[in-house]
């Protein structure tokens, strides 16, 4: 009985020792730590970096790590993760390794290295051999720090990553001392933009929509075709539309253009990879983040309206777009005419993009059938204004107003209406047609009156050929099909008959004086060279900007600032936000009238902004951005090791046969033209390129 009682004691005491050091020494575990570790793979690899699940877990709850961070567990797991954190469900995306140099051994070495065989050691010498400042060094840090085996060193001696292999743990990002391997979800290839310290070739710095043009083109030349489509569609979602329409500015850098005086085709192969895509039966699929449930209204369906829509819908957000015309497109649907972009076509491409689960909403104009608050109403937490420039400029001369006189964007509209069924109103075409301007306003409006019959058509142009801002290949067109171009005339008056008809232009013959603003030399008239052009239906096209006629019908919109060009006013080019803050803009009512894969980099960039602000991060522009401009160093006067190659034509129909018909007149280019091109691309990084024979 003695010592039963004194072990009851003892015990007695050590509970009450244990209780009290249980309430002191109590250490609190979130219950979310073990729930977000079974979700994981259990596998304690430590390829996410930590040293184990619970690490892993742990990290997640301390908001230093993603619920993506199991490597191996995958997109389903990282949606659970995310959920138990109560967190946007988009920061569950996959990630994936990329590396944005191609550079390796054709990159000049400006010193001879013999030491250790690690790229962190070589770049401590005065950042590594290279003569790249960001090239590859070659020496695979990347690679041994990859346990998965998901790098292997390329032919060329830089790192290439396999993307089936990829897990996205990041080891070899922080092993690389250039920063060329880096590790990005959909979303964040999807938001990069141009950058000083980027990995990136002339012709890529100079594309309005930053598409990464060497790859899409070597992907062309390996057979890659469905890997090309997606490289274009991660900048632009209107391959189809800029493959036929795109002046291809990116075409005026390329390298081979220094020594062959025949650039690359790159918008022909754009085009080829994109109507592949078209008449392979099929649709490539076009993945997007999960939904975050924040809501978007874009006004405007046009170019920028839709590359905008398409970007926030991937970013995981849910957009609806409103129009005022019958059918979304904008210009490129009531201002392109059938023959350079058929309809079909480009209802193909408008539908792939509402596929995705955008909502469309037509014959809706701003300030009359919706407002700001109504949409606000609706639950929409921010707008993208891409209303398009849709307000002909008038020449302010006397007789303009005249019957038969038009003016260049309300007469294609109107005749695009009628030719799809969308309107019953005959347009009025003359037998003598004059259009007034040098764009490709103008010259659409004289290649259409040409198919619909006239027997004489002429553009008037108050300066000379060579100053024309149309295409070059379209004012070529225009010649071959007999438009008539009347030089350095400058329209005084339109010349009515006795029934208030047109039935005459009279314009000054002008000479170049000195230069002005632009640098071009400024027309000067000539006293008494008045010229009489006989003509029945005269078309004004000299330009257009956006209609802004919402502020004076919509209370919330008449603060918006808008500058003296009726274009919506943003503070900064590169964030596209107004002085509204959940009001953003882009594309010609943010520039005027402007280039289609303008508006559709104007779309992206304000995608990116819009994004940054449903986050409720600030609404900043890119770092280091390069935004229309060129890194220091990397256009060339000359491009050494280069041998001449002739670039492929464009396929077209002949000039008696399309004059006669709406059908697409130029053509797509067959796959072994379009193999052949593909190989005259010298696959530019920064600096370096492949030569076609030994410099």
């Amino acid at each position: 009985m003695t010592a039963f009682l004194f072990m009851l004691g003892i015990g007695g005491a050590c509970g009450i020792v244990l209780a009290v050091a249980s309430r002191v020494f109590y250490v609190y575990e979130d219950p979310r730590i073990a729930e977000i570790e079974s979700l994981t793979s259990g596998a304690n690899c430590g390829g996410c970096g930590y040293t184990g699940c619970a690490a892993a877990a742990t990290a997640v709850v301390g908001k230093k790590a993603k619920p993506s961070v199991c490597v191996i567990a995958g997109m389903e797991a990282a949606t659970a993760i995310a959920q138990v954190m109560g967190m946007d469900p988009g920061t569950a995306e996959t990630l994936l390794s990329e590396n944005e140099c191609r550079g390796g051994d054709r990159a000049e070495d400006k010193y001879e290295y013999m030491g250790v065989t690690s790229c962190s050691a070589i770049d401590s010498i005065h950042g590594g051999k290279r003569v790249c400042s960001i090239g590859c060094l070659g020496y695979g840090d990347c690679i041994k720090a990859c346990i998965f085996d998901a790098i292997e060193m390329g032919p060329e001696n830089y790192p290439v990553v396999i993307e089936s292999k990829c897990v996205g743990c990041g080891a070899c990002q922080t092993a690389c001392p250039k920063n060329i391997i880096k590790v990005k979800t959909m979303s964040d290839r999807l938001l990069t933009f141009n950058q000083f310290d980027a990995a990136l070739s002339p012709c890529a710095q100079t594309c309005p929509a930053e598409i990464d043009i060497p790859k899409y083109i070597r992907q062309i030349r390996e057979g890659d075709y469905e890997g090309s489509v997606h490289t274009i569609r991660e900048r632009n979602p209107l391959l189809l539309s800029c493959g036929r329409v795109c002046p291809h500015p990116c075409e005026d850098k390329c390298r081979r253009d220094i020594e062959d005086e025949e650039p690359v085709s790159i918008n022909q192969m754009k085009r080829f990879v994109a109507d592949f895509e078209m008449n392979s039966g099929s649709r490539f699929n076009i993945p997007c983040a999960p939904s975050t449930g924040k809501k978007v209204a874009v006004i405007g369906g046009g170019p920028a309206g839709l590359s905008c829509a398409f970007f926030l819908r991937r970013l995981g957000h849910d957009v609806e777009i409103f129009d005022m015309m019958p059918k979304l497109g904008g210009m490129i649907r009531y201002g392109i005419p059938e023959y350079r972009l058929p309809k079909k076509v480009l209802e193909w491409e408008i539908e792939g993009i509402l596929n995705l689960g955008i909502k469309s909403h037509v014959n809706v104009k701003l300030g009359q059938d919706i407002t700001v608050d109504s949409l606000k109403e609706k639950g929409f937490d921010a707008i993208f204004m891409g209303i398009g420039a849709w307000k002909d400029y008038n020449l302010g001369i006397e007789g303009e107003d005249l019957n038969g006189c038009y003016t260049g964007i309300d007469f294609l509209s109107r005749f695009s209406l009628t030719q799809h069924g969308d309107s019953d109103e005959k347009i009025f075409v003359g037998k003598k047609c004059v259009v007034i301007g040098g764009g490709n306003t103008a010259i659409d409006c004289v290649r259409t009156l040409v198919r619909l019959g006239a027997d004489e058509v002429s553009i008037v142009y108050r300066r000379t050929r060579k100053e024309m801002p149309a295409n070059m290949v379209e004012i070529e067109a225009a010649e071959h099909e007999g438009i008539n171009f009347h030089f350095l005339a400058a329209p005084n008056k339109v010349v009515a008959d006795e029934n208030g008809n047109v039935k005459g232009l009279e314009y000054l013959k002008m000479e170049l004086g000195e230069p002005d603003e632009s640098g071009r030399r400024r027309p000067v008239p000539i006293e008494g060279s008045e010229t009489v052009l006989d003509t029945d239906m005269l078309v004004t096209a000299i330009g257009q900007g956006p209609d802004v006629s919402f502020k004076e019908t919509d209370i919330a919109l008449e603060n918006l600032e808008t500058t003296r060009w009726s274009t919506i006013d943003s503070a900064d080019p590169e964030t596209l936000q107004t002085n509204i803050p959940y009001i953003f803009t882009g594309g010609d009512s943010a520039t005027g009238a402007s280039l289609v894969v303008e508006a559709i980099g104007g779309g992206r960039r304000a995608a990116r902004s819009i994004h940054l602000y449903l986050n409720g991060e600030e609404v900043t522009p890119v770092k280091r951005s390069l935004f229309k401009t060129h890194i220091p160093g990397t256009i060339f006067e000359s491009v050494p090791g280069i041998e001449q190659s002739t670039r492929t034509e464009m396929p077209e129909l002949p000039v008696d046969e399309r004059i006669k018909t709406f059908e697409e007149a130029d053509l797509v280019i067959t796959q072994k033209d379009a193999i052949k091109e593909s190989k005259r691309c010298l696959d530019c990084c920064r600096i370096c390129y492949n030569r076609d024979v030994a410099a």
